[in-house]
């Protein structure tokens, strides 16, 4: 064989080379464009999930207006939370409305509530205006009764949220929002004017939830104990 005929043969087999490089990548872009997007990937963008999504989201801008403590900020700190819960509220209430209840949801649902809560009591604490060990309480009582339901969850056991447990997020949200409006303010009331000091508001309202976590708690883990008392009961004979 000449030189002439190598090189062309050489020159033939990377023409084929390159030709099947091309045809399967052409093959795994056809592939991957039948198949779609991931089903996970899916579940991120719909509506309920975005809101969840933004709350995490806006964690960073609530903890900038809070860090500045003084009244404008903080009541915009206030209006962002606010916001928050209630598109807590809101992708809740579309996700079973619209039969969108996804794994993404359940997981980052709670995740996001969890997460602006806690920024919140943590800035709370650095500025002075809750004590410390009310914050360790709530977060210690948070942790526990993930864990418990981690646990109920492993062995097939669902721990229904208790009265108690509603109460507490429904007067923590509302102490928060106060702890962070913080300084005296005048409310109107048709012909009258009281001026409501909101830091000591937000810190009554802080207080008894802090109770009422310590009950809900104590109630998670009567019901835990008293599954797996029947649980590991005998069944009776037929």
């Amino acid at each position: 064989m000449d030189k002439e005929t190598k090189r062309k043969a050489k020159a033939e087999a990377r023409q084929k080379r390159k030709e099947e490089k091309l045809r399967r990548r052409d093959e795994k872009r056809s592939r991957k464009a039948a198949r779609g997007p991931s089903p996970l990937l899916k579940e991120f963008w719909n509506l309920p999930n975005m809101l969840t999504m933004g709350r995490i989201a806006v964690i960073p801008l609530f903890v900038w207006f809070t860090y500045e403590a003084d009244p404008f900020y903080s009541l915009l700190a206030a209006g962002l939370f606010t916001l928050a819960a209630v598109t807590d509220v809101i992708d809740g209430f579309l996700a079973r409305r619209w039969n969108m209840i996804t794994t993404v949801g359940k997981l980052m649902d709670p995740l996001a509530d969890k997460l602006i809560v806690m920024a919140a009591l943590v800035m709370a604490t650095r500025l002075g205006r809750i004590p410390a060990w009310v914050v360790i309480v709530l977060l210690s009582r948070e942790l526990i009764v993930s864990g418990l339901r981690q646990i109920a969850a492993s062995e097939g056991m669902v721990i229904a949220a208790a009265q108690e447990g509603k109460w507490k997020t429904s007067l923590q949200l509302c102490g928060i929002i106060a702890l962070c409006i913080h300084f005296v303010h005048p409310v109107y009331l048709g012909a009258f004017v009281v001026r409501i000091d909101f830091n000591l508001v937000g810190k009554i309202l802080i207080y008894i939830s802090t109770a009422f976590s310590v009950w809900s708690a104590a109630g998670y883990f009567r019901a835990f104990l008293a599954m797996l008392a029947t649980r590991g009961a005998p069944k009776p004979a037929a």
